[in-house]
């Protein structure tokens, strides 16, 4: 299903997932969540093998396992027009659970360990009730599961490498309607796709006290095969297969921890790749009705371009159980105002963060994370393809509140 990814793919997580760029969600541990994202050089535990798969060779040796589950709360967004008061909006308020497990393992000949994670690493919901937007995307939602097992060699006591396979599913429903807007098309939509691509680490420990860490995760194109539904005045014109192509694009991140005392700080910049994005092309087993070509059928220029956060996080042992944790990041936003929709709409970003360990026993542990993201409101003019005006106004109030529990045992 072509228009699905369109919206969700393209936006995120920071979005119902949708905190940092496009349709990221960098955050899928508690530990991540309390510190912004920023726990690349600093991941230890079992969820080292989603973060950083090299740092699972300076583990305790012993196997390790994390269940996570956090809640994604999106308040209303607006959107007010410059035209006129009646074409202005608001989406629907938004709740996600996003449910995790991680996995890793003890050495096995003093050099290999091995993990595997189930997360939900970005998608979107996007609804809008209000006539005008309605037309446009009444309904956009994109799930996206992956699975990532991975292993990690220990070169030196000082040195690792990791990776591992991504395994990617996703779904979506595309809904658009025209009615109450006087402009008689009606889409339904829904596709889904499994996909895969793969994740590298490297970690390097210059001293016993500081971790320098680099880690990719492959761009993955996410071949969205469906079917599509479409109305004029009531009537279906097309009811048959559809599909569309959009990235899933690649992050590099570059990480450096340090500790001092009971105190470790952990600086962080990752770069997306979102430019992989260049256009949005849906096609369909056969030929549509002419009067929805326009909208449904040619080509839609994306060009988005590549986008840096940056993070910083602090964790403190404030005593023998209870550790604290506080986060900020920056995140510039990947679509060009020509490209900004009502199903993807994306703008900079910061995100407040704070959370808690709390030792339960000496193979147990309990985890709290919370993060704020506050995205800046945005002035947009662009037009549709037919040339005639299609966004002229501010969107704004785009906030995600998200919240972040988890349960850790060795074993």
């Amino acid at each position: 299903m072509k228009n699905i990814i369109k919206i969700a793919a393209l936006t995120t997580i920071g979005s119902s997932l949708v905190f940092a760029s496009g349709w990221r969600l960098p955050e899928s541990s508690s530990k991540s969540t309390a510190l912004s994202g920023a726990y690349i050089a600093a991941s230890n535990g079992a969820d080292a093998t989603y973060y950083n798969p090299a740092n699972m060779s300076f583990n305790k040796n012993i196997h390790q396992m994390e269940i996570g589950l956090m809640n994604v709360n999106l308040p209303s967004m607006k959107y007010t027009d410059n035209r006129s008061e009646t074409l202005s909006g608001e989406t629907k308020e938004e709740n996600t659970l996003i449910p995790s497990l991680f996995l890793t393992s003890k050495d096995y000949g003093n050099s290999l360990r091995y993990g595997f994670s189930i997360t939900i690493p970005g998608g979107l919901t996007r609804r809008w009730d209000t006539p005008y937007q309605k037309a446009y995307a009444q309904e956009f939602s994109l799930r996206i599961i992956e699975l990532n097992p991975t292993v990690a060699y220990k070169i030196s006591d000082n040195l690792s490498v990791g990776g591992g396979l991504r395994a990617i599913y996703s779904d979506g429903v595309v809904k658009s309607d025209g009615t109450d807007a006087g402009k008689p098309a009606i889409r339904d939509m829904e596709g889904k796709t499994i996909e895969y691509g793969y994740n590298l680490a490297l970690a390097y420990k210059p001293t016993d006290t500081s971790n320098l860490s680099l880690t990719y995760r492959s761009n993955i194109d996410l071949n969205e095969d469906g079917n599509a539904k479409l109305y004029v005045s009531g009537t279906k014109v097309y009811d048959g297969g559809a599909s569309v192509t959009v990235p899933l694009p690649a992050v590099l991140t570059l990480a450096y921890s340090f500790k001092f005392g009971d105190t470790n700080i952990e600086l962080e910049v990752d770069r997306t790749y979102w430019s992989s994005y260049e256009n949005l092309d849906f096609q369909y087993d056969s030929s549509i009705a002419a009067a929805l070509v326009s909208s449904f059928d040619d080509p839609k220029p994306r060009d988005w371009k590549d986008t840096d956060a940056y993070r910083i996080g602090i964790t403190h042992q404030c005593t023998e159980k209870f550790t604290a944790m506080v986060g900020y990041s920056i995140d510039g936003n990947a679509i060009p105002e020509n490209a900004v929709s009502f199903e993807s709409p994306d703008y900079n970003s910061n995100t407040y963060s704070f959370g808690f360990d709390y030792a339960l026993s000496d193979s147990s542990s309990f985890g709290f994370g919370y993060l704020y993201s506050s995205k800046d409101d945005r002035e947009v003019t662009n037009t549709n393809p037919d040339g005639t005006t299609y966004i002229d106004g501010t969107l704004s109030d785009a906030k995600a509140h998200l919240v972040s529990l988890a349960y850790r045992v060795d074993f």
